[in-house]
């Protein structure tokens, strides 16, 4: 091996003198090559070679970038300090501010968390913030976890001098420095130059900005208490007009003027209204989302408990959201602080199923669009396309309150020949509110335990008044139909609608006798013939 690893390299050696040698040879001896050609060649070549260094340097640059982000975590990692049986109180006692995340390795939730939480420790270590950063496996050490009161995971809590408050802000790695940095510090970053307002820049993307000529007065109080009382935005404020452009550059010379910055396409957010601190909140809480949010486990709480009660939802997966998200944005800003539009990616089922789950979609793999007014607790349904002109269209309606509710139905059966006919949320009017008969019906679940011998009940009992022309037996699926007028949540439900007075079905006992239930079907069924005919005469 020693001595053909010399000889390897002179043979390469030799054979590209040789090469050189043969190139330079026709070169000089032919007249239908010239010279530039050689050196269109070696350009060729010197472009080739740029690209290829220009390649490592990029894989280089994401090597170094992947080591760094590593590094940084790992470091922040290692100032989080990890509680047990032994140092819990102690911790939680002898600091006068310690953020508390109470974890469990099998939850992915706190996965998601993690680390979120240790850049917000390295981050907060550098701002210089007096608060200890601290977390517990409550799966591992339960009898800390009991005594702190986490009952749940993730679970964050701030103890100030051992008393604790539940975290109530974001959870991003910003949006837990900002909250904490609320709660311990200062609610307003006041800048006073146009060098103090670039570095606040750098390290803020989401933030409130104020401009008034001097840091006192009734309006600028008034944006103190709001800084106080918010949790998830950093506010700042300058006096030179010059700095505040820095930080809004579309700032109104005007003084008391007041904006929102967001990281996204819609970065700024002018207020109106006057300076009084629920004022103020109000605008944050209507604003603070971007015009298409996409809906994650992190931030599900905050979109849960939106104050814009009306909301569209566009179900698909990544890449048709990502086609969709300009067009979607273009819609979002015609309706903006007043219906909330959420993308999420059906592919997702703990994010996706329990919504479509509503409409009876579940197994749908196609873009769907739906929307709720969670103030009137009803929801809709897009049937048609899902372009961004029927969006805007479905969006306008949910607005304005033209939109028909949507529920839930099964296909239409056949029914012929059926003893017990199957009704659905698009036949109930038909064959149940408006049928001359008087109906018997049978409200069910596949997941109802007692169904099942109910059922069998009413089939024995359809036979018994098969020659009954009065009544109809029927039966409806409560899981995967709805109708406004079928109101139970009690399986199984067994209803009479009299023949003269649908609108009062009569509730009968599914725990009884077989013979008892058909003893009151009978006196129902005679008591509506008596009425009926006193009516005819």
């Amino acid at each position: 091996m020693i001595l053909r690893l010399p000889t390897s390299r002179f043979v390469l050696l030799a054979f590209t003198l040789l090469l050189l040698f043969g190139f330079f040879a026709i070169v000089n001896s032919s007249e239908t090559y010239p010279v530039h050609n050689a050196d269109e060649d070696l350009e060729g070549l010197e472009e080739l070679l740029a690209l290829d260094e220009e390649e490592e340097n990029q894989q280089q640059d994401g090597a170094n970038s992947r080591t760094s982000e590593a590094n940084v975590l790992s470091k922040a990692q290692r100032i989080v300090l990890e509680l047990s049986n032994d140092n819990s109180e102690r911790v939680i006692e002898q600091n006068e501010y310690v953020l508390l995340l109470g974890y469990a390795p099998w939850c992915a939730r706190s996965a998601e968390l993690m680390p979120q939480f240790a850049e917000a420790a390295n981050s907060l270590k550098e701002l210089g913030s007096p608060i200890l950063m601290a977390k517990l496996d409550a799966d591992r050490y339960p009898k800390p976890a009991s005594a702190l009161q986490i009952k749940g995971f993730p679970t964050l809590l701030l103890f100030v001098n051992g008393t604790s408050q539940a975290y109530t802000g974001g959870f991003t790695a910003e949006e837990i420095v900002i909250w904490v940095q609320k709660k311990t510090g200062v609610p307003v970053i006041n800048t006073n130059s146009l060098n103090e307002a670039k570095e606040f820049l750098k390290k803020h993307h989401m933030f409130v900005v104020g401009r008034f000529e001097k840091f006192e007065g009734p309006a600028y109080e008034e944006f103190l208490k709001a800084a106080s009382d918010d949790n998830e935005f950093q506010f700042v404020a300058a006096s030179d007009i010059e700095a505040a452009k820095i930080l809004f550059p579309d700032i109104k010379p005007s003084n008391n003027f007041l904006g929102l910055v967001k990281d996204e396409e819609e970065r700024y957010t002018t207020y109106e209204g006057t300076f009084e601190r629920e004022k103020i909140l109000h605008f944050l809480e209507h604003n603070k989302f971007p015009l298409v949010t996409k809906l994650a486990e992190m931030n599900s709480i905050r979109v849960y408990s939106s104050p814009v009660k009306r909301q569209v939802l566009i179900f698909a997966d990544d890449d048709e959201l990502h086609n969709l998200l300009e067009p979607l944005q273009n819609v979002a800003k015609k309706f903006k602080s007043k219906v909330m539009f959420i993308s999420i990616d059906i592919a997702n089922e703990n994010l996706a199923k329990p919504f479509l789950s509503l409409f009876g979609l579940e197994d749908s793999d196609r873009t769907v669009v739906a929307a709720f007014d969670n103030g009137m607790s009803s929801k809709f349904l897009l049937e048609s396309d899902p372009s961004p002109s029927n969006i805007e269209e479905f969006a306008r309606g949910l607005y304005d309150g033209t939109l028909s509710p949507y529920f839930r139905s099964q296909s239409i059966p056949n029914n012929d020949g059926a003893s017990i006919e199957v009704v659905v949320g698009r036949t109930f009017d038909e064959l149940v509110l408006k049928n001359p008969n008087n109906v018997f019906l049978e409200v069910h679940t596949p997941w109802c335990i007692t169904c099942e011998t109910t059922t069998k009940n009413v089939e024995k009992l359809a036979k018994h008044f098969k020659d009954f022309d009065n009544i109809v037996f029927a039966r409806i699926d409560a899981s995967a139909n709805e109708h406004p007028k079928l109101q139970v949540d009690d399986y199984p439900t067994l209803l009479f609608y009299p023949a003269a007075d649908k609108s009062n079905p009569i509730k009968l006992s599914s725990k009884g006798s077989l013979k008892d239930l058909a003893k009151n079907v009978s006196k129902l069924v005679k008591s509506e013939e008596h009425a009926s005919s006193k009516d005819e005469l």
